[in-house]
Formats: C-alpha cells, sequence, structure tokens
C-alpha cells in the first residue's frame, strides 16, 4: 500500500457548535476528527457526532489548506456524516473496498486528517451496541488503537476505504487490557448514499428515539442518564433504573432493547415499558420522538 497516497485523500475536520446546542454538554462545542474525501468533487464521509449540530466546518487538507465545508447529512442509524467542501480541495477520492470480505487478522491501517496512522489488524467482526441507541449488526475493531480515531479511514492492504472511525475501547483478551478501535463499514454507506444526497436524510420513517443512556451489565440494561427534556425525561425513566420488558417482552440486553423499541412503529410511538427501581416494579409509557427534531440544522456558510 502507499499510504503517502492514502494520507493524501484524509482531511482533518474541526466544527464548532452553537453554546445552546442540544448536544453541546455532551459532545462539545469544539470538535475535531477526520474525514475522507470519497468523491473528487469535495464530498467528505466522516463520523457523525462531529458535524452534529455544526454551525462551522472546516476542512484542513494534508498540505495544509482550509477549506470551508457544510454539513450535508448524518444518519442516525450508520453513524455516518456527509461534508461537502465549499472551495477546492483538489484531492484524490479513495476507492471502496469490501468491508464484509475483511478477515479476521487481516491487516489494515487507520489513518487520520494530520498524518498519523497505525498499521493494525482486524481483532473482531460483531455487533455493537452503543449507550446512545445505536446498534450495529457488525462493526469493525481493530488493535492497536489510533490516538485520534474519530472519522478516520480505515484502508485494506490494496488502500481501499474499509470504514470510518468511530470509538476507541478496550477488550479483554488472555487476562490482558488492550485498546481497540470500533469502525463502522463502507458496506453500510452504499445503500443510503443517494438519499443522504439528496435529502439529507434516508427515505423512511425516523426510528422511534427514547433519549436514555443505558449500559448492559450481565444481561440487564440499566440506565445510566436521561437526555433533559427527552421522551424519557418527560415520562420519569431515572438513572439506575433497569428495563426489563417492553410491551410484553422480556428485554435481553442492550441490542435486545433497542429492537425492541424500533419495532413499536415509527418515530412517536408509545413504548411501554417494565422497570426495576429500588427493588419495586413499574410500568412506565414513554411516547417516543425523531432525535433529529431535537437538533439544530445545518445551516449553510
Amino acid at each position: 500500500m502507499n499510504i503517502d497516497k492514502t494520507l493524501q485523500s484524509v482531511v482533518a475536520v474541526r466544527t464548532s457548535i452553537p453554546d445552546d446546542a442540544f448536544t453541546a454538554d455532551a459532545l462539545g462545542i469544539r470538535r475535531e476528527g477526520s474525514g475522507v474525501v470519497i468523491r473528487e468533487a469535495g464530498l467528505v464521509l466522516t463520523i457523525g457526532y462531529l458535524i452534529t449540530e455544526a454551525e462551522e466546518v472546516w476542512l484542513t487538507t494534508h498540505d495544509g489548506r482550509v477549506v470551508a465545508a457544510h454539513a450535508l447529512a448524518y444518519d442516525q442509524e450508520t453513524g455516518f456524516g456527509l461534508l461537502q467542501a465549499l472551495g477546492e480541495l483538489g484531492l484524490p477520492a479513495l476507492d471502496f473496498g469490501d468491508a464484509a470480505k475483511a478477515g479476521i487478522g487481516d491487516p489494515v491501517v487507520l489513518a487520520d486528517g494530520i498524518g498519523q496512522f497505525v498499521e493494525a489488524s482486524i481483532v473482531a467482526k460483531q455487533e455493537f451496541a452503543g449507550y446512545w441507541e445505536y446498534l450495529l449488526d457488525e462493526a469493525i475493531f481493530t488493535t492497536p488503537a489510533h490516538p485520534s480515531w474519530g472519522g478516520g479511514a480505515l484502508v485494506d492492504s490494496d488502500g481501499k476505504l474499509l470504514g470510518i472511525g468511530s470509538l476507541r475501547l478496550q477488550m479483554s483478551q488472555n487476562g490482558e487490557v488492550a485498546d481497540i478501535n470500533m469502525v463502522v463499514p463502507i458496506n453500510l454507506l452504499p445503500p443510503i448514499l443517494d438519499d443522504l444526497l439528496a435529502r439529507g436524510r434516508v427515505d423512511k420513517p425516523p426510528r422511534p428515539w427514547l433519549g436514555a443512556f443505558s449500559a448492559e451489565s450481565n444481561g440487564d440494561v440499566i440506565v445510566m442518564s436521561v437526555a433533559e427534556g427527552s421522551p424519557a425525561a418527560q415520562a420519569g425513566l431515572q438513572q439506575g433504573d433497569i428495563i426489563s420488558e417492553i410491551r410484553d417482552g422480556e428485554v435481553d440486553g442492550l441490542a435486545d432493547f433497542y429492537r425492541k423499541v424500533w419495532s413499536s412503529g415509527p418515530a412517536g410511538a408509545d413504548i411501554p415499558m417494565r422497570v426495576l427501581r429500588d427493588g419495586r416494579e413499574a410500568w412506565l409509557r414513554i411516547k417516543s420522538a425523531d432525535r433529529n427534531s431535537f437538533l439544530k440544522k445545518p445551516q449553510l456558510q
């Protein structure tokens, strides 16, 4: 692989978020990461949390040029974000690889927009459930971890794009703890790309959203916190609640919890749930919402 050629297609991303944005407290009002040029007309793929509610977006190329950009779309389901450069980038686009064919042990490189890269290998391809009501059927996990992973380009030995860096996590293996990166597979993008470019969103009803940040412990789903003003907060869901049932179905872990919520209908559907609180059971009915309705819309600079 010609890593220098790959690095040319990866840009640094810097965004500014309004102080009163819904995600300002959780994600900050100054966000930095990377993005990958996927079309030579200046279309850049990144991880969505970098650009959510952004009022200013700046891209920095490998040779130090700074170009303004516009946040085109953030797909909540995949986590992908799209940016359009508002000036000439003049950078080559990375070709897509096939993440489905990538195997455990395959050599990969995770590269960021400031010229740093980590030679790594794939250590797992498996389901991932995130605490922010997020689920991937098969995420890619690599080690060693990149210190600046957000929006980074995961490329295979042919220099083709396999995915976009999302998280840094820890994995226990043979009694030792290793830092790993979670990467969103690129194969999730082509089926939705035309919709994102044309509409800024996928052309289907948005999923029901609760606004609960949850974790799994020994199969139990425990509420860590609830977003202020969210459907969960309005319904009285509290930190420490254990969610044991959705409608008439027992909850078996975080992924199962999300799937049961999302199968309840589109955003706005009522979600009845049984919770265990301080040793007592209670039923709550949460009127779900469209997460995007809580977010500021991107403004064209």
